[in-house]
């Protein structure tokens, strides 16, 4: 059995410059679809390329045509948001002859107990491997890891993907929610579901998460960078570091220091103008 989906339904992986990407996320193993390669290509992806919103906060907008995409995560190695990274990841897969579907996920992480309810945004894979039976979610475009796929599984179970913890719960049919281990303990992270989305839904999506005054990516700055022993982020001017014990440290930035912060620590290449702009801090007055 097969996610994958012919014609324009599919990621566009006959499109996609394979070399020059796996080189971008300094992967050399195997070209083959195994549970092995999937696992050190999800490794690979999610330790090398940020997130980032930078696009938005600048002013140009989000596309995710995979010419653009190339053009701007390994061309330039700039980093993106969850559509972009699940976009170019999953014409990876399907060019190396996995199965993919996208899925679409709510996110609960800071809303829990608030009421508050936010749209199905989050971008995730489905994938399966040929001639198995196993499902596995890759979930490359949240900043925060996993650092592998994970097995959906019917059983309600906590998993360590390197030194970070996780919990997969099944609530009811094929809702899902996904928990995650940090400063304050178990939090849960994002509800998903089993119902395949499209290229044509994410670009809903991606209109929505880009443009709409009420999306956390049109406001203020927003990066991560996750590495097997510590998650970098930065929200607005507050850079927080993150271990996987649970501890952490956080400190306000000032505007200027941004030109030094993103490059690095978040491994973002900024044109001297892009930097400038930054340091400008004109976001806040949006």
């Amino acid at each position: 059995m097969t996610d994958a989906v012919p014609g324009d339904h599919g990621w566009q992986g006959g499109e996609l410059d394979l070399d020059a990407y796996l080189a971008r996320i300094g992967y050399d193993g195997p070209r083959t679809a195994s549970v092995e390669t999937l696992h050190a290509l999800v490794r690979a992806h999610t330790t090398t390329i940020p997130f980032e919103n930078l696009e938005i906060i600048l002013g140009r907008g989000i596309p995710l045509d995979l010419k653009s995409l190339q053009h701007k995560m390994v061309q330039q190695r700039r980093g993106g948001y969850c559509y972009e990274n699940v976009a170019i990841f999953a014409a990876a897969l399907e060019r190396l002859g996995f199965g993919v579907a996208g899925l679409s996920g709510r996110v609960t992480y800071g809303v829990a107990d608030t009421g508050v309810l936010r749209p199905a945004t989050h971008a995730l894979l489905r994938v399966r491997t040929p001639g198995e039976d196993r499902v596995w979610i890759c979930d490359v475009g949240f900043g925060f890891g996993p650092l592998a796929p994970f097995e959906l599984a019917d059983s309600t179970a906590e998993f360590s993907l390197g030194d970070w913890r996780y919990r997969l719960e099944r609530r009811s049919g094929d809702l899902w929610m996904l928990f995650q281990f940090g400063r304050d303990g178990w939090i849960d992270r994002y509800t998903f579901t089993e119902n395949p989305q499209f290229r044509i839904d994410y670009a809903v999506g991606n209109h929505f998460v880009s443009t709409s005054p009420r999306s956390p990516f049109t406001t203020r700055p927003f990066l991560q960078r996750f590495l097997p022993d510590v998650h970098h982020v930065l929200d607005d001017l507050t850079l927080i570091t993150e271990y996987p014990d649970g501890t952490g440290t956080t400190r306000e930035l000032d505007p200027t220091e941004l030109a030094e912060v993103v490059p690095g620590i978040f491994d973002i290449d900024l044109s001297a103008g892009d930097a400038t702009s930054l340091a400008a801090a004109s976001w806040r007055s949006v």
